[in-house]
C-alpha cells in the first residue's frame, strides 16, 4: 500500500484541479504531479479519470528536456 501523504482522503480545491490540468498539459509525468499536490499517483489516475484529463504523453519527449 502507498505511504500517506499530506492531502490523504482531503477534498481536491479547485486550484488544485487546474493544477493538475496545468501539469498534465506540460507531459508531466504522475509521480511527479503527485508530489507536487501531495496525492498519491492512484489519486491522480482518479481525478484526471473524472475530470476527464488526458495523462498521455503528448509527444515523446522525456519530461525536462527542450529542443
Amino acid at each position: 500500500m502507498a505511504k500517506s501523504t499530506r492531502n490523504s482522503g482531503k477534498p481536491w480545491k479547485p486550484t488544485e484541479v487546474s493544477q493538475l490540468k496545468q501539469l498534465a498539459k506540460g507531459n508531466t509525468p504522475t509521480r511527479v504531479i503527485g508530489l507536487k499536490l501531495g496525492r498519491t499517483p492512484a489519486a491522480i489516475y482518479k481525478k484526471a479519470a473524472d475530470e476527464d484529463i488526458s495523462l498521455a504523453p503528448t509527444s515523446q519527449r522525456p519530461y525536462g528536456t527542450k529542443k
